[in-house]
């Protein structure tokens, strides 16, 4: 069992913890162990950090403790609050003052809980310096945040909030313990103000928040501190199967189509059917076809307009390119009497159709085989009635929707979208039926359990798979396009007889963001095109 996949809302987390507490888990050796674990990798982090690192080995070399003056401050400054995660934070300073780093610590509160108290008092016997105003920090080279943990709700008000807002304006970089303070740890809300951290240490177990796409500005680059929770207390809170996991190596690529069996044809590898572009979105159709290739799937098929034909044969010649009837602005206008939409493993449609395409993607919504709807194919969609049309379809039908499209889609969603994208895309999948795939930093995957007979017990639950690595390299026209195909060829690889062929929209999100990461590495993010996106699928999965 891989603790990477866990993520927990602030109620799942107090409540394994209370379990830890109840098993007979001092809180005070808790919380020595963690801060232990976070005072090592901050060392890690500093000697990776170049000319900071340089100049903290040097002082430490050196031996020297600098006096605390207004005019001189210790490199590294420890924000304590008055809860628990300010406990953290102390013996995390106490920790880094023993390895002979210099520590100020800034504690504006009067009253702390009381093991925190224990620990300040230890820190001030110590002759560790305490401010209480931020000015005094402004000569830090690092500030590692421990105002407030997981769990905070209230929003941050005066004086506190004014301190958190000179604390971000120092332009000093920040480390935060486990998460930002004044970050909603479910929502990623900002409650008031909050700091916006260089890097998240995360404590235990990863919070809903990290998913949330408003929370990663604050959040700056993040990892899991393991504090070794064990699997028992995990199952107790969550199940044996949580509804809701992070997406990891190990649950991607099992549903990748590989290793092949050595009898099979690629009648066995599915054949899948684009329906794309238009004379004006030609791109849309090719990025997508590219995409598809990519998945191995044993045959493609591209219908799109007659006049564009041409185009998409020179660029996939192994692909079987159907020119359809075209409306007068080159669209496609319908799809021709030959095509037997139920003679394809799975169907792709949306990238670059244009609205002029309603006929097209109605055909498809009736027809019995899995179904891919992304760009286009949704704008109709949502003209259509998105709930009635899904909850009809009795297919496996996966939506691609980013949050405009998503509005569009479900209208009565679209202030919850705003205020929790995990909760929205939820919700949107128990509406309509279908696989709900929100675009966006951190990818959301829903959808409601279908309940054969390996999981009754589970039938009326919604899974939800969240992406947790991606790049903004991927913030680029067409790379939805590519996707799209992957998507569609691996669902139609995996055929009928595929256990969970939901699960493949999160093995296609993480192949997708993972090429991009990769390319980005070696392009930078500024040359991460959607084409050359494409180029960059297969070279990832060697890595893996």
């Amino acid at each position: 069992m891989t603790i990477q996949k866990f993520v927990v809302t602030a109620d799942q987390m107090r409540q394994i913890e209370t379990r830890i507490f109840a098993a007979g888990m001092p809180q005070a050796a808790l919380m020595e162990k963690v801060a232990h674990l976070i005072a090592r990798r901050i060392q890690e982090l500093l000697k990776e950090e170049g000319s900071l690192a340089t100049d903290l080995t040097d002082r430490r070399k050196r031996g020297k403790r600098e006096k605390i003056l207004n005019s001189q401050l210790p490199v590294i400054g420890v924000l304590v609050g008055p809860g628990h995660n300010g406990g953290d934070a102390l013996v995390v300073a106490r920790e880094l003052h023993f390895q002979g780093f210099p520590v100020v610590i800034y504690c504006p509160f009067s009253k702390v809980k009381e093991l925190t108290k224990s620990h300040a008092d230890y820190a001030y016997y110590l002759n560790i310096p305490f401010f209480d105003r931020v000015e005094l920090l402004k000569n830090c080279n690092l500030l590692i945040d421990g105002l407030f943990g997981f769990g905070l709700e209230r929003e941050i008000t005066n004086p506190t909030a004014a301190a958190i807002d000179q604390i971000n304006n120092l332009n000093i970089p920040i480390f935060s313990i486990d998460i930002p303070s004044g970050i909603h740890t479910d929502t990623g809300e900002v409650l008031g103000t909050a700091i916006r951290a260089k890097h998240t240490l995360c404590l235990g177990l990863w919070k809903m928040a990290f998913l949330q796409d408003r929370a990663l500005e604050y959040i700056g680059t993040s990892e899991l501190i393991d504090f070794d929770i064990p699997t028992a207390d995990i199952a107790a809170i969550l199940g044996d199967l949580p509804s809701i996991q992070r997406i990891t190596k190990s649950s991607a690529i099992q549903h990748l189509p590989l290793p092949r069996s050595p009898i099979s044809h690629k009648y066995t590898n599915g054949h899948l059917l684009i329906i794309a572009g238009s004379r004006r979105y030609s791109g849309a159709a090719i990025l997508s076809a590219l995409g598809a290739r990519a998945s191995g799937v044993g045959m493609l098929s591209i219908a799109v307009p007659e006049s564009i034909k041409p185009m998409l044969s020179s660029h996939l010649p192994e692909a079987l390119v159907i020119g359809c009837p075209e409306t007068p602005s080159g669209g496609i206008k319908e799809l021709p009497v030959a095509i037997d939409l139920g003679s394809y493993d799975a169907i792709a449609t949306g990238p670059g159709l244009t609205l002029e395409a309603a006929l097209v993607v109605e055909s498809v919504l009736e027809c019995d085989r899995p179904l891919v709807l992304d760009a286009d194919g949704l704008n109709i969609l949502a003209q259509l009635g998105t709930v009635p049309i899904l909850s009809q379809r009795r297919a496996l039908t996966i939506i691609t929707p980013h949050p405009g499209e998503f509005k569009r889609l479900f209208p009565e969603l679209a202030e919850e979208i705003g205020a929790d994208r995990i909760a929205a895309t939820q919700a949107a999948a128990q509406l309509c039926g279908a696989v709900v795939l929100l675009k966006g930093a951190k990818v959301c995957i829903s959808w409601s359990d279908r309940g054969d007979s390996l999981r009754d017990s589970y039938a009326s639950r919604t899974i939800t798979y969240l992406n947790p690595e991606s790049t903004p390299a991927l913030a680029r026209g067409g790379s939805g396009d590519v996707l799209t195909g992957l998507l569609g060829g691996l669902l139609a690889s995996a055929g009928d007889r595929h256990p969970a062929p939901e699960s493949v929209a999160a093995t296609a999100v993480w192949w997708h963001a993972k090429a991009g990461i990769m390319a980005a590495k070696e392009r930078t993010e500024l040359g991460v095109d959607a084409f050359t996106l494409t180029q960059y699928l297969i070279p990832t999965l060697r890595e893996f």
